[in-house]
């Protein structure tokens, strides 16, 4: 998400800024969309929404079913559980060596044949009789694509909504709907299983997918791609990755989107034992799963919706010091109750990301954009894989409550000195461009204005939670 002087997002008749916002030089008026509204102003925003939705949806389903044929297959719980993680390890391997399509092709094209091909491989698995190393392989494709889908995705969002306020908005929507994705999905795929087989379940997956490619395909604009296709793709993704990471602003924020999630996914992790040992059976552990989600869906929501622009950069960073800090509640050895409650609070200081969004997305440059937004969602899901398995082995011989409390007192530590770098490496963000959470100067277009053309920018067009 890059620089400042990126696609124009501007006045619009009807202001684009913050309720609120003083600088503002256009009047608002009472039918004017505020908070998450004004973003689904914006009819581009409401097609990438919409197929988020029915592809994360189709995902959690898929992988719901997916592990249950396996085992039904082998009576393994080993495979079984590697359906899961196959989910996490090939995203080091796509976010890495294919990031370069990300940006060397037009984004729409880039974005409908990942839909395709992922139906493609979830199709392979409903065919009757397919071996379950094949399952294994598909599930292993899906994952190799969804860096490249999740970065091309999120550069898109900043063609179609500026680098600015909108934008963020636009991230933290498709945010929420990932949490909640989780939350309602594992639901229904569970419910779906009851009344029809695995493979059939699959193919409802296959479905969202198709429907997702159809809603990029009409509902957005094509747009060039960002970059000339001058050298082999490999080569091409590394040595984005290589820019990317070679500039101190940009790493630092990049660790500051990975570190927390690594540290914050150790309850979920040790959920089932910790519950066990609390006492608190089936229904206690699925209390626990849900609570962070919870509380990262209502912090965004705040944020998102009652909290100006400059409020959230200014609580970005004291924001980081502290969403781990709850963790260490587990010390004083608390039930149920009180362990939802310090879940939930952990949950919601995950709000800083809304901050870190509109910073990274204006430090980025432009022609590197899809594959610092590829690289970014790569990384997050590789180190909450490695969270998970480093939480495990540590609760082998520390317990789990220990391990949950090192993880809130570490995760701060790290944290708090992340947000030093981050404050050391300060600069101009706006480059040419206004600051975050001011409003567009004017003779710049705007998303909002009827027919506007949202793909304008003043150099190159310039992405997720996961699809």
């Amino acid at each position: 998400m890059p620089e400042a002087e990126k696609k124009g997002a501007a006045t619009v008749p009807a202001p684009a800024g913050p309720a609120g916002n003083a600088s503002k030089s256009t009047p608002e008026t009472a039918s004017a969309p505020t908070g998450y509204g004004r973003v689904f102003a914006v009819p581009e925003f409401r097609a990438v929404f919409a197929a988020h939705a029915f592809s994360l949806l189709g995902l959690v389903v898929s992988e719901i079913a997916l592990s249950v044929l396996v085992y039904d297959l082998t009576g393994s719980p080993l495979l079984s559980a590697l359906t899961f993680a196959l989910g996490f390890l090939p995203y080091l391997i796509g976010g890495t060596l294919l990031a370069g399509i990300a940006d060397r092709f037009p984004a729409r094209r880039v974005l409908v044949v990942c839909d395709l091909v992922c139906a493609g491989c979830v199709a392979v698995m409903v065919v009757p009789g397919a071996p379950v190393a094949v399952l294994l392989a598909m599930r292993a494709a899906l994952a190799l694509v969804a860096p490249v889908f999740q970065g091309t995705r999120t550069a898109t969002l900043a063609d179609v909504l500026g680098d600015g306020e909108l934008f963020v908005l636009g991230r933290s929507l498709l945010r929420i709907v990932s949490q909640s994705a989780l939350l309602a999905g594992f639901g229904t795929g569970g419910l779906l299983l009851t009344v029809v087989s695995p493979r059939h379940a699959l193919l409802v997956t296959v479905c969202t997918f198709l429907v997702s490619a159809v809603l990029l395909r009409f509902g957005t604009r094509r747009r060039p791609a960002r970059a000339h296709r001058g050298q082999a793709l490999v080569r091409d993704s590394l040595g984005g990755a290589r820019q990317v990471l070679a500039d101190r602003r940009i790493l630092v924020l990049l660790l500051l989107f990975w570190v927390p999630p690594m540290f914050a996914v150790a309850p979920e992790a040790l959920a089932a034992p910790y519950a066990d040992g609390i006492g608190a059976g089936s229904t206690g552990l699925g209390l626990l799963m849900c609570a962070l989600p919870v509380g990262t869906i209502a912090g965004e929501l705040f944020a998102g919706a009652r909290l100006r622009p400059a409020t959230r950069n200014r609580i970005t960073l004291p924001l980081v010091c502290v969403t781990l800090l709850p963790y260490a509640g587990y010390a004083l050895r608390p039930g149920l109750g009180w362990s939802l409650v310090l879940l939930v609070l952990a949950g919601a200081g995950s709000a800083y990301t809304l901050g870190l969004d509109q910073w990274f997305v204006r430090a980025v440059p432009d022609e590197l954009l899809g594959r610092a937004m590829t690289l970014n969602t790569a990384g997050l899901m590789t180190v909450q894989g490695l969270g998970m398995a480093l939480s495990g082995v540590v609760a082998e011989f520390a317990g789990v409550r220990a391990t949950v409390v090192g993880a809130g007192v570490l995760g701060t530590v790290v944290c708090v000195g992340l947000a030093v770098a981050a404050r050391r490496t300060e600069r101009g963000e706006g480059r040419g461009r206004e600051g975050a959470g001011t409003e567009p100067a004017e003779g710049v277009r705007s998303p909002l204005v009827a027919g506007s053309d949202t793909e304008t920018r003043d150099r190159a067009d310039h992405d997720v939670t996961g699809r």
